[in-house]
């Protein structure tokens, strides 16, 4: 009995002990006090928690957390001037954008069928003596989705997945840097793709990589705009129209807060290619994961 009472306080020390740890193992995180509510952080206000306090956000990238200035403002209406018209169709609804295309590229290709005056059998891009069997007059489908003239930044970012994640100025889809059955773009199927960085596929054509050429109207390591991501954030070129040259200051994403060609000196969060070697002397249009609300 004398041995069962002096056990009774060393075991509940232990039970105490073993509690604390559980309760203080959790990570902690810095997160940023979003007071505007766009999805960007202010970087002088922060406190740490293993949970998203209400209010606060993983990003710190808020330059202005007094107002809608930078991840929420509006996307710039002159970028859709950029789109081809005769393959892409834009609805401006108030507070959402509407986008449709027909999946077409505006480009000579070697997918596309013989008999189409855009056919290119000499196509000095593609280098393999494999290219995919299905032809962009055949295979390619349209498409739509429909994104907030102000998109906003997410708590935490997502991942893409295969198919369609973004829309080509040319009409033609973007995807990642994946094939079917989620195979990474090696050397190999990066030797089907034609100079405008696309091929075709059994969902139709669809890009992978910035534009082999500066022939076909199409970004090539410049500040040119690329496209729209299905988020709703603008994907430009390599180059910054800010400072003429590469941004320094992107996220993860390729992302930044800056002014560009179209915004008429307002600052708006937009994409960027990243200028990084996917395989060999490619370079992936998106292969990150996605930034904004959707």
């Amino acid at each position: 009995m004398k041995h069962l009472k002096f056990s009774l306080p060393i075991l509940l020390g232990l039970f105490v002990a073993f509690s604390a740890c559980e309760e203080s193992s959790c990570l902690e995180t810095s997160w940023y006090e979003d007071a505007d509510g766009d999805g960007l952080g202010n970087p002088g206000v922060s406190q740490s928690a293993c949970e998203q306090p209400d209010g606060y956000v993983a990003d710190n990238s808020d330059t202005d957390d007094s107002g809608n200035t930078s991840g929420a403002a509006e996307t710039p209406t002159s970028a859709f001037d950029e789109f081809d018209t005769d393959n892409v169709s834009i609805s401006f609804n108030g507070s959402t954008i509407s986008i449709e295309s027909n999946g077409y590229p505006n480009h000579e290709s070697y997918y596309f069928a013989s008999t189409n005056p855009l056919y290119n059998g000499d196509d000095a891009c593609m280098t393999s003596t494999m290219p995919t069997p299905h032809t962009i007059d055949d295979e390619t489908m349209s498409f739509s989705f429909t994104v907030d003239a102000a998109p906003t930044l997410a708590a935490s970012p997502t991942e893409t997945g295969l198919g369609t994640i973004g829309l080509c100025t040319s009409g033609a889809p973007i995807y990642n840097d994946r094939e079917g059955n989620n195979m990474a773009l090696d050397e190999l199927l990066s030797n089907t793709l034609d100079c405008g960085g696309g091929h075709g596929g059994p969902t139709g054509y669809h890009y992978h990589t910035e534009a082999r050429s500066s022939d076909l109207g199409l970004s090539f390591d410049d500040e040119k705009l690329a496209g729209i991501m299905i988020d709703g954030f603008l994907l430009y070129g390599r180059k910054c129209n800010s400072t003429g040259d590469y941004p320094s200051d992107l996220d993860s994403s390729g992302g930044h807060t800056s002014t560009t060609q179209h915004s008429d000196a307002e600052n708006f969060y937009h994409y960027h290619i990243i200028n990084d070697f996917l395989v060999a002397d490619y370079i992936a249009l998106f292969s990150v994961n996605l930034q904004g609300n959707f």
